[in-house]
């Protein structure tokens, strides 16, 4: 049989216990050294090494068991009390498997959950927060903020590799991938965020408060009693205010400035800024109802960075139409109302003073480039047409950026490429617009003014002049470095706005016949005939239009149908279905169409002559792209809704795009969409 092995010292123990014996050594060298010197010295020195030696090699063997017993005791005694400690531990800590289970826990951690030390579910069952992906993304150590019975903490969650122990286990085989415990420790930061809340809740929150149409709402009411108008929109705006302890500061005769502190803000945001309402029920003969604009700016670095934030957000609100708050939170952006068509200003000065300084910034450029939005439609195409004019008239060399060109528009690009008065290069691709746009050349951009949605973005960091021409309402996504921005969203189309501004771009304005069908085309259809946001202006710049050689019967011929086309519209008309009572929801097939979202946009416009349509809605996929057209008439913000699937518009025309979505997708995200509004009262 093997000799049974005895338990042996190794590492700094070893070497303590080995130092009598190399004190031996150290003497008897002394002692040689003593008996060179002299003998009797030397003998008694031997004496002494001796008994020492004796003396020590007895306690090492003798003793050698006492020691590792005490040893072993205080080893013993040491882990229980390591775990006595963490067991005992104020902060709640709990081990976990690497599956998240628990496997054990201490006091604390059992008093703060509520759970005995049997308790071997997932950590997940007690914290949501802390879910399976998170568990098997920790590589280090990760913090989690969790809410638990009332209380706040902060979850350290970290790795232990147990691989040695691992390896050492002849019981049980831990597989490699599961080779490490989690520790977790529970902070409770309950104190700390109430702090932090009432911190925040202290801080400044800028607002501006504009009326929209404060002169036309005067000039609608007597004039004994416009003072009295005035005094009644004061104190609704006023009393409002006060009810939220803030201070209300009039800076212009219908500019007010706000002061309110940020624990409010939420409670304006879920009444969604009554005050927009409550303005608007202000009568005393009034014919027209005054409606207001609200800036809040918040989460700036100090009180003038909220200020500048509530400037831009009421710019925004102003150029969305009026009529609805706008909150911007740094870099988040959410509105507010916005449900009131806006009312049409009588006044041009505007376009006046529009018009007189794009003559300025084209007379100085070298060239003109002009561009629409993506999937060009004919609105965006006859501005351009429009704005090509104008550089035309100025001797200045002007090109049109077209991108892939639909049946929409094939005719009227053709009408111009086989006229012998257009050169050749009028129209150009992406590529060719890229090389001849430099920092000397005027760009126009017309219909959009969102930089993801021009036809060829590339070109807006090409130059520095850059003039934006457009109808639409302003979302957070703008051109920001234009030079001349011109945004009303009360005009019906593009091509109102720019036969406008050629009125007044020179005092002997001569279009020809085809450029003057072109922008009356596009008035036609962004008001489908004259019957959606037709104003005076519309009709004067129709006129204009008119005398400059359009021809209706000319333009009418143009819109003709072909045969898939129409057939398509009726299909998707008649399997339209009717959601919540009121809102029509139809797919278009794209199938054997060259233009399937025309298709599709001319299909909403059919679905609101149907009784009780309050909106439509008409999805087409096209290029693995599902466009969502919607239309309604007065009753409905169709805008609001698109912008809540990441698209935009005008209260009643807007649209969509959604991408990585089927078709049954996209009109489930729809439908969930209308009935979260309306839950919340945004529609």
């Amino acid at each position: 049989m093997r000799k049974k092995e005895k338990i042996q010292y190794k590492g700094r123990l070893k070497s303590y216990l080995q130092w009598p014996v190399v004190m031996i050594l150290f003497l008897l060298a002394m002692n040689i050294v003593v008996y060179v010197a002299d003998l009797k010295a030397g003998l008694v020195t031997s004496v002494f090494l001796l008994v020492y030696s004796v003396i020590m090699l007895v306690v090492l063997f003798r003793y050698k068991p006492n020691i590792m017993n005490e040893m072993i005791s205080f080893a013993t005694q040491y882990g229980q009390i390591q775990k006595t400690l963490l067991n005992e531990f104020s902060i709640p800590y709990a081990l976990l498997d690497s599956d998240g289970k628990v496997i054990w826990m201490n006091k604390e951690f059992c008093r703060v959950t509520g759970k005995d030390r049997q308790y071997r579910k997932s950590i997940s069952s007690l914290f949501p927060e802390i879910g399976s992906a998170m568990l098997a993304g920790i590589e280090e150590q990760c913090d989690v903020d969790i809410h638990f019975a009332d209380r706040d903490y902060s979850a350290k969650l970290q790795k232990v590799s147990i691989e040695e122990l691992a390896r050492s286990v002849t019981l049980v085989e831990v597989p490699e991938n599961s080779n490490f415990m989690i520790a977790m420790y529970l902070f409770d930061q309950t104190e700390l965020v109430r702090y932090k809340k009432e911190n925040e809740d202290q801080q400044m929150v800028a607002g501006l408060i504009y009326l929209d149409n404060y002169d036309e709402a005067l000039d609608s009411v007597e004039e004994v009693r416009r003072s009295l108008l005035v005094a009644l929109i004061d104190r609704k705006i006023s009393k409002y205010i006060s009810a939220y302890d803030g201070i209300l500061k009039k800076i212009e005769k219908d500019k007010y400035f706000v002061v309110i502190k940020n624990k409010y803000l939420e409670e304006l945001k879920s009444n969604r800024f009554s005050l927009l309402e409550e303005v608007k029920g202000v009568n005393i003969g009034n014919e027209m109802s005054v409606t207001l604009s609200i800036g809040i700016g918040v989460g700036g670095n100090g009180y003038l960075q909220n200020y500048e934030f509530s400037r831009i957000a009421i710019e925004l609100a102003l150029g969305r139409g009026g009529d609805q708050a706008v909150v911007k939170n740094n870099e988040q952006i959410s509105y507010y109302g916005g449900k009131s068509q806006q009312m049409e200003k009588s006044t041009r000065v505007k376009a006046r003073v529009k018009a007189h300084a794009l003559r300025e910034f084209i007379g100085a450029g070298d060239d003109v480039v002009v561009m629409g939005h993506k999937i060009t439609d004919i609105d965006s195409f006859g501005a351009a047409i429009g704005i090509y004019r104008a550089a035309r008239m100025l001797n200045k060399k002007a090109h049109i950026v077209i991108g892939d060109i639909n049946g929409s528009i094939r005719p009227w690009i053709n009408m111009f490429l086989e006229s012998r008065e257009y050169d050749e290069y009028m129209f150009v691709k992406h590529e060719r617009a890229m090389e001849i746009v430099d920092e000397n050349t005027v760009l126009v951009v017309v219909d959009t003014n969102r930089p993801s949605m021009c036809e060829c973005e590339e070109l807006l960091s090409q130059t520095k002049t850059i003039v934006v021409l457009d109808h639409h309402r302003q979302s957070s996504e703008v051109i920001r470095n234009a030079v001349l921005s011109y945004i009303e969203p009360y005009a019906s189309s593009a091509c109102e706005m720019v036969a406008e501004i050629l009125q007044y771009f020179s005092d002997d304005v001569r279009l020809k016949s085809i450029e003057a069908d072109s922008i009356y085309a596009g008035i036609i259809i962004d008001t489908n005939n004259f019957l959606t946001k037709t104003g005076v202006r519309t009709f004067e710049a129709a006129a204009f239009l008119r005398r400059c050689g359009a021809d209706v019967t000319r333009v009418r011929k143009m819109f003709r149908d072909d045969m898939p086309s129409y057939k398509a519209r009726a299909e998707a008309v008649r399997h339209a279905q009717v959601f919540m009572d009121c809102y029509a929801i139809a797919v278009c097939p794209s199938e054997n169409l060259e233009s399937p979202t025309i298709v599709g946009a001319q299909a909403a416009n059919e679905l609101l002559n149907i009784v009780g349509i309050r909106a439509s809605f008409v999805l087409t996929e096209f290029h693995k792209r599902i466009y969502i057209s919607a239309r309604a008439i007065d009753e409905v913000n169709v805008q609001i809704i698109m912008e809540r699937l990441g698209g935009g518009g005008h209260l009643n025309i807007a649209g969509a795009q959604l991408d990585g979505v089927t078709v049954e997708e996209a009109r489930a995200r729809l439908k969930d969409t209308i009935t979260r509004m309306t839950e919340e009262g945004a529609i």
